[in-house]
């Protein structure tokens, strides 16, 4: 790849890391915090990119792909929470593979992160869970992601560079998104919930969780230069190859939280060393292109929850739920713009 080709793609990469994550990650909204702040509407405004929002999609991660398969819970996690769906057995599932970008065209080469979209269902009880590969998020509260989105579009060039500096916790997520190794696959993604939550079990002791999808497939590492030979839809088609052959596997493993540990700032990682524990395996076992699949209409809205999983002081899970459900209902009404397929337009 010549030269100028490299660094345009490294800039892009860059941009991608910072602003795509940005705005497809964890979008919020301030239908809860007092009047006169923001707005749901001004936050998915906000998240629109240069061009105008892409109609008829997701405003954020509008680039993916459903998958359908099953949880096999082990019944291990029934000591931490009463949730019907930890109870040894199989539950099914739908999901959603997908790209941090409100671009549904973008290259995938040109965005940093990565995220699923899984629903558990059980009887007496569903679980929706939206997850990404940093292994903390960007900024520690919902006024400092606002402030990152209006830098990250802001024409003046030090714009991000004061943003950084007046936002120190920005820095390991940065060190993530320039240093971190690519892969070239969702199989090899470890997908992580970064936003702690609250389990409750039979006996009414609780503990702050949060979780990570470890896969089974081994990761390989990539460079993003030899990434963006593979070409623009890359992900979506190794998995759909992939699980035409069979099904994928992630490990869903629990993190328990000490007292100590702080459960409102995602962008603070709980010690490597705290108890975790194995709680079944999501099992991958068909891909369908989002157009006429079973999550196209689906918010992964991290509020929803069975009982024995509650939301904690973390501000994020009920932010993101109202932007969800703003974003919902603007993609919905603009449903005559949606791409469908060729069958899908048949009278």
């Amino acid at each position: 790849m010549p030269g100028s080709q490299r660094s345009a793609l490294g800039s892009l990469v860059l941009i991608a890391a910072v602003v795509g994550f940005s705005v497809g990650a964890f979008a919020y909204t301030a239908g809860w915090l007092t009047p006169g702040r923001l707005t749901s509407t001004e936050l998915v405004s906000a998240l629109a990119p240069p061009g105008g929002a892409a109609l008829g999609h997701r405003r954020n991660h509008a680039k993916g792909v459903c998958f359908t398969g099953s949880f096999e819970a082990n019944g291990n996690a029934v000591a931490l929470s009463k949730a019907p769906l930890f109870i040894a057995g199989q539950y099914p599932v739908l999901g959603r593979f997908n790209l941090a970008t409100p671009d549904p065209d973008a290259a995938d080469p040109t965005v940093r992160v990565r995220g699923i979209g899984v629903q558990i269902a059980a009887p007496g009880g569903v679980w929706r869970m939206a997850l990404i590969d940093p292994p903390v998020f960007a900024v520690s509260t919902p006024q400092g992601f606002y402030e990152l989105l209006e830098a990250s579009k802001s024409k003046n060039p030090d714009a991000m560079k004061g943003f950084v500096g007046a936002h120190p916790e920005f820095a390991a997520f940065g060190e993530w998104a320039t240093k971190a190794p690519w892969t070239a696959s969702y199989a090899e993604v470890t997908f992580n919930s970064l936003n702690a939550f609250i389990f409750t079990d039979a006996a009414g002791s609780r503990n702050a969780v949060r979780w990570s999808l470890r896969p089974e497939a081994q990761p390989v590492a990539i460079s993003a230069e030899d990434f963006a030979k593979l070409g623009p839809n890359h992900l979506e088609e190794d998995i759909t190859e992939r699980i035409s052959k069979a099904p994928q596997r992630w490990t869903l493993v629990l993190t328990v939280a000490d007292p100590s540990d702080p459960t409102s700032d995602p962008t603070k990682a709980w010690p490597a060393e705290r108890r975790t524990v194995e709680a079944g395996t999501l099992v991958v076992e068909k891909i369908e292109p989002e157009a006429d699949g079973p999550c196209r209409d689906i918010n992964f809205d991290p509020t929803i929850l069975p009982d024995g999983i509650a939301v904690s002081d973390d501000p994020f899970p009920a932010a993101r739920s109202a932007a969800y459900a703003k974003s919902y209902d603007l993609r919905t009404s603009e449903a005559s713009h949606y791409p469908r397929t060729a069958a899908s337009a048949k009278p």
